[in-house]
């Protein structure tokens, strides 16, 4: 039997409409939202479902700036909904549950030591508990090198009050603290060459700045009902696994002030014997972060739409049986791509343009849209400073990555005039195609340049 650690993604896994899909074919999935919204209501929260079924609801751009409240609640909804259809309904069976941040709250629920209720509770909890903090004061910065190179660039800076805040990966480190001195630490990386991003947070976590927070949050959770796990723990933010109520309560304590050393967990976890990693959210974030970590381990994200004709049955194929029972591949993914342009701006290979017109005939392998994709990858890694396993095909580049609507399109354009295409003259929204994925798609739909045209610049596109 496959060991497998089931993994909940924190803040940047939120898709609207994730679950929609699955909705319309597995009744489980509309029963647990109708109880995790009861359970949401009874804290004074608004119903997740209603985010997670709308495919035009508010982006994680939106939620962060305007509702955290809700990105969270919806957030464990939608891990604890997709957990609950894989263990009880495809009978996934997990060696052991990890969360990343956020995700640990989520880990702990799905491990059974909180019910639904209490699990949204918790949530509610840690939201309550910065109601006194003022927002703005701390940040977090992330860095495109490891955590040992950004613990010696810190010390080099003499930089004391930034302190890690998330080893994520090889290549990917988020480093917190006050926001002056976080704004010097981005500056210096940038000057040294390194690809530093100021994340969209309105405070530093895991940092000691949230230390009053952390107690009011502990004090508040030790009122919640606990039972005994049902699954076993490990936790990233203590490195180690979680061994009864004293565990839940240091990680509870630990959660807003100590560092996610997710890079130490996934490695640990595999030298146990761990060889297949599922991401329990609507993306793929920590797949990625566990393949750029073990080389060569089995990574499955059911809900990530694949490129280049992987579907989501080919991702699970290789997941081994008694872990992940064949059934499971009738999960659809929900990622979509965003509303095509009007007609009069799309070009059909087999369209109006008629035989040899078009796309399709233009040679330049814009059809290839995995190909696209890498190409992509290679052109924003490198405007951008990134290495090129960040930018990932469902990473958002806005919400994400931070790349701001000004340089998406800047960097679209470029694409766009690499493969030889007219952007359309009433321009389109660059804003709704947020992933390397959805803009290589984008570009499968523009008419290429006639002779004339090449080599004159580019339309401005609207951001």
């Amino acid at each position: 039997m496959t060991d497998c650690a089931v993994m909940f993604p924190g803040q940047g896994a939120y898709l609207p409409g994730a679950l929609a899909p699955l909705a319309e074919d597995e009744p489980l999935v509309r029963e647990t939202l109708r109880v995790l919204d009861r359970a949401a209501g009874r804290v004074g929260r608004s119903a997740p479902s209603r985010l997670l079924l709308d495919e035009d609801a508010p982006s994680l751009a939106e939620l962060v700036v305007r509702s955290p409240a809700d990105l969270h609640v919806a957030l464990f909804a939608a891990e604890m909904t997709l957990f609950r259809l894989l263990t009880e309904r495809h009978g996934l069976r997990p060696t052991v549950l990890i969360g990343h941040s956020f995700g640990e709250l989520v880990a702990l629920t799905a491990a059974g030591v909180y019910g639904l209720d209490d699990g949204m509770a918790l949530v509610a909890a840690r939201d309550d508990a910065f109601a006194e903090c003022p927002p703005g004061e701390g940040g977090m910065v992330a860095l495109a090198v490891s955590a040992s190179r950004a613990a010696g660039l810190l010390t080099g800076l003499g930089e004391w009050e930034v302190t890690l805040a998330a080893d994520n990966g090889p290549r990917q480190c988020v480093v917190s603290g006050p926001a002056a001195a976080l704004e010097r630490v981005r500056a210096a990386a940038e000057t040294l060459g390194i690809g530093a991003t100021r994340l969209r947070v309105p405070y530093a976590f895991h940092h000691r700045m949230l230390a009053g927070v952390a107690d009011d949050f502990a004090r508040r959770a030790a009122g919640l009902q606990t039972g005994q796990a049902r699954h076993v723990l490990h936790s990233a933010i203590l490195g180690r696994r979680l061994d009864g109520p004293d565990g839940v309560a240091d990680l509870v304590a630990a959660h807003l002030v100590r560092p996610t050393r997710f890079t130490e967990a996934v490695r640990r976890l595999h030298a146990d014997g761990v060889d297949l990693f599922v991401e329990c959210g609507p993306r793929g974030v920590l797949s990625d972060l566990v393949e750029a970590t073990v080389p060569g381990v089995r990574v499955v994200a059911p809900l990530r739409r694949r490129v280049g004709g992987r579907s989501v049955a080919d991702a699970l194929a290789g997941a081994g049986p008694g872990a992940l029972p064949g059934a499971v591949v009738s999960l659809p993914p929900p990622e979509r791509d965003p509303a095509p342009l009007p007609r009069a701006s799309r070009v059909d290979g087999d369209g109006d343009g008629g035989p040899g017109a078009g796309v399709g005939a233009c040679g330049d392998g814009v059809r290839d849209r995995e190909a696209v994709v890498e190409t992509l990858r290679s052109l924003y890694a490198t405007a951008l400073g990134y290495p090129p396993e960040v930018l990932t095909e469902d990473a958002d580049l806005e919400a994400d990555l931070g790349v701001d609507s000004i340089k998406q399109t800047e960097l679209f354009a470029q694409a766009a005039a690499r493969y030889g295409r007219t952007l359309p003259a009433e321009g389109s929204r660059l804003t709704s195609y947020t992933t390397l994925d959805a803009l290589a798609g984008l570009l499968a739909t523009l008419p290429a340049q006639d002779a004339g045209a090449r080599g004159a610049g580019t339309r401005e596109v609207s951001a």
